[in-house]
């Protein structure tokens, strides 16, 4: 299952179980005929077997129950081979060494509360089903398109219609679509593999998106649609990134100018991804939501762990942390007085805790879909902003939207017969009925296993 665990501190996710749910049942228009596929993403993505450090024997793992204080062992001994003083640190240096103590305990004790959870349940023992394969490497051109297409005309404001445009029930002539000016819509049942500018693109089923970048969303405020839930990755500058040129950023002020008023509905659960530098999350808190019109509720963090629970980097690392903080919050209509819309909102909890083994993948985050279930009500229309891959249910957008759903990121099998799908998947989605969710489920049940790499 996709969430493996559940308690009072948060969530565990197997994060390629979350993909795998929107793309179990696949079909594929080719000379008027269809065949049915199951598209499941590549394990190799999420198979971190050891953290990034180096570990000389005597402080080798001697099983489960010091994963983590072997982190801090390994915190130590790099403070030992490396210290400085109090005043060599800047002031951005010295708020974030604050704010990371002042989290520390609920990231520490969080992560052990729910990993001695999974581990009665088998789940992040280190033992995988890994694949002895290279990382898929296809080069995403996504976001120079966009930029070329610039020149292409929009469609009239006024024609809300004129926005949105299908996939079609045989999807054979996705070719001609114009994907940078119009919202694409798959609104079938199943997902589709489809020919999208001379490439094979995966497409989960009730899913919308825009290919556009900051200066073309138009199509996505005149389209109409209002959403209940909108999460954001926005691409933060930051010195590493700028050396490294793996994608381009956008200023923080910039970031004012999404028209999440025009997307929002009252009471619309915002959420932002957000770096470990304090000045962002300050900006997110005290000037971004505030511009919006977005009461800031909680602050959540995801803690980056190995196939065996242990954390992706030292928790006290002076440079890389094991974690990413998102803010949480509810936009406040000023057309609507109680901002509710006469419906009751479920309190969103402070400092909840959701751990998963990253993707190998550059910027690929895990979805947040089945743990804002019970946030938003059980029909929420949902929005991804900076999106890199697409959710089924979700409307997308992002200057890179396809980027994860490249066929090269799959396995693709196929199937014979279009309902041959394991039990317990269901293509899940933000507007999926919400069902009671136990405090733990057993993984290692054949009926909730994630399928496996042949």
């Amino acid at each position: 299952m996709s969430v493996v665990c559940q308690n009072e501190r948060g969530w565990v996710l197997n994060a390629c179980s979350l993909i795998d749910l929107g793309h179990s049942r696949c079909i594929q228009w080719r000379e008027a005929k269809k065949s049915h596929f199951k598209c499941c993403f590549k394990r190799q993505c999420f198979q971190l077997l050891k953290s990034h450090f180096s570990v000389n024997a005597s402080a080798a793992d001697d099983g489960h129950t010091t994963a983590l204080p072997k982190s801090d062992l390994l915190c130590k001994l790099s403070k030992q081979k490396r210290k400085r003083k109090h005043s060599d640190f800047n002031q951005g240096e010295i708020d974030s060494r604050a704010y990371h103590e002042k989290i520390r305990p609920v990231i520490l004790e969080g992560t052990k509360s729910l990993l001695d959870a999974v581990r009665s349940l088998a789940y992040l023992t280190g033992v995988t089903d890994a694949v002895e394969e290279p990382l898929p490497t296809q080069e995403c051109n996504l976001a120079a398109l966009c930029e070329m297409a610039k020149e292409l005309p929009l469609v009239d404001e006024a024609d809300q219609e004129a926005h949105v445009q299908s996939l079609g029930a045989e999807g054979g002539r996705a070719s001609h679509l114009d994907l940078f000016c119009r919202i694409t819509e798959n609104s079938a049942d199943s997902g589709m593999l489809v020919t999208l500018m001379g490439d094979e693109y995966v497409i989960p089923p009730r899913t919308a998106f825009l290919l556009s970048d900051f200066t073309r969303i138009q199509p996505l405020v005149h389209c109409g649609r209002r959403f209940e839930l909108i999460v954001m990755d926005p691409p933060w500058e930051n010195k590493s990134l700028k050396r490294s040129r793996r994608y381009s950023s956008l200023p923080s002020s910039q970031l004012k100018r999404l028209p999440i008023p025009s997307l929002a509905s009252p009471g619309c659960l915002v959420v932002t991804w957000v770096t470990n530098r304090p000045s962002h999350l300050r900006f997110v808190r005290d000037e971004l939501y505030p511009h919006w019109g977005v009461e800031v509720l909680a602050e959540w963090f995801w803690v980056k762990v190995t196939t065996s629970g242990q954390f992706v980097f030292p928790l006290d690392s002076q440079h890389k942390k094991p974690y990413e903080v998102m803010v949480l919050g509810r936009y406040r209509s000023p057309m609507c007085e109680n901002s509710s819309s006469g419906t009751s909102e479920t309190p969103v909890e402070d400092q909840r805790v959701i751990v998963s083994v990253p993707s190998a993948l550059h910027s690929h985050k895990p979805s947040l879909a089945e743990v804002l279930k019970p946030y938003v009500r059980a029909e929420a229309k949902c929005l991804e902003l900076f999106a890199r891959s697409l959710q089924p249910g979700w409307t997308s957008w992002g200057n890179e939207v396809l980027k994860f759903q490249h066929v090269s990121y799959f396995t693709v099998t196929p199937t014979n017969d279009p309902t041959d799908i394991p039990e317990g998947e269901t293509a899940g989605s933000c507007t999926d009925k919400p069902t009671d969710t136990p405090v733990s489920r057993n993984p290692s049940s054949p009926s909730h296993s994630p399928p496996t790499v042949d």
